[in-house]
């Protein structure tokens, strides 16, 4: 696979990677899907569409997506990044993120007169839907995630009367419940399938009538990734994992890839992270990037491998994703009055 790819973005007087003999010849693994899922693209498109229809600056709860170099390019556009609402001046226009918002939060924003976009990704929806059915029906949701994520407060916040967090497979043998027979899991979309699943199997060991969601709550893109990273690592000697820190599914995909057969595998947000000695006697890297990842940054880290000697790419392809959801429906209507229902998959390669 031959590609022509830009020069990696690198701050300063950074070192480039040096072409070492690895012992043999070197390749470069590409692991497909990889990069924006859907949802991001999503929610990216519709900070940008606000910023041109109602101009700068439009508000974004938290962070649209976790991915530091998406947020930093929005805020050049003139988006403006605030952690809860009553940061925002009265009558302004807020975009809640892709990872989603408790009812608290809209009501915060309501009650200072906000103008309100929803960005949350449908499948985020999704869950907090599922929260809000089981808990009318008296059921004890035990909610597989991590403590502190944006999207396990905006679920948790649908009804925070029934919901008790499971933060690890561990606390699966610890947690009690109210009454064994009602009482259902759910999780946060951008987990690590194998681990939640350990997790549901020791809950289901304590308390056998734990009644499933009625579909896959973990993300289509959340898994695909998972399991292109895995057909990648068996055969790599070392995976770069595109994505930030903050970025749960991107954190996943490191851990995934050392679990199935890497023997090295690290995070990167730019391809000027890359380090000389993880390349030492190495012949075969996977690359593969987090939900909110652009393949810009991609991109750039090929250019990188290339220079080093890694300028053979072979794509890894486990699944092709054509699912694409239309913009919230705040932006749905142009400035002309026409409706605007383009499908925003096409974006998702930018």
């Amino acid at each position: 696979m031959t590609i022509n790819l830009p020069m990696p973005r690198i701050p300063g007087a950074s070192s480039k990677l040096k072409d070492i003999p690895a012992g043999g010849s070197k390749r470069v693994l590409l692991a497909a899907p990889r990069g924006y899922c859907a949802g991001v693209d999503r929610a990216v498109i519709a900070v940008e569409k606000a910023l041109e229809r109602y101009g700068a600056p439009v508000y974004v709860r938290k962070q649209i997506v976790h991915n530091i170099h998406v947020v930093t390019e929005l805020e050049v556009k003139g988006a403006i990044f605030v952690d809860e609402v009553d940061e925002v001046p009265e009558g302004a226009h807020i975009v809640f993120s892709a990872h989603g918002v408790s009812p608290a939060v809209v009501d915060a924003a309501s009650a200072r007169g906000l103008q309100a976009i929803d960005a949350t990704c449908p499948l985020v929806t999704k869950v907090h839907k599922e929260a809000v059915r089981f808990a009318k029906n008296d059921y004890e949701i035990l909610l597989i995630g991590h403590d502190g994520h944006e999207e396990v407060e905006g679920t948790a916040g649908e009804a925070p009367d029934h919901v008790t967090l499971i933060g690890s497979p561990a606390e699966a043998d610890t947690v009690e419940v109210r009454d064994p027979d009602k009482v259902v899991w759910l999780s946060q979309t951008t987990l690590s399938v194998d681990e939640t699943m350990q997790t549901v199997d020791r809950l289901r060991a304590r308390f056998p009538n734990l009644q499933d969601p009625p579909s896959d709550d973990i993300c289509y893109a959340t898994q695909n990734r998972q399991v292109a990273v895995k057909k990648v690592a068996v055969d790599a000697d070392l995976v770069i994992v595109v994505g930030s820190a903050n970025s749960s599914n991107s954190v996943r995909l490191v851990e995934v890839a050392l679990e199935n057969g890497a023997r090295a595998a690290h995070r990167i947000d730019y391809a000027y992270e890359l380090k000389q000695e993880w390349f030492d006697g190495v012949r075969t890297v996977g690359v593969t990037s987090g939900a909110s990842v652009p393949d810009v940054l991609v991109n750039e880290v090929l250019a990188a491998l290339a220079e080093a000697g890694y300028a053979d790419v072979e794509p890894v392809t486990t699944a092709e994703e054509d699912l694409v959801f239309s913009l919230p429906k705040e932006l749905r209507t142009q400035a002309n009055g026409d409706r605007d229902d383009r499908a925003l998959g096409g974006r998702a390669r930018r």
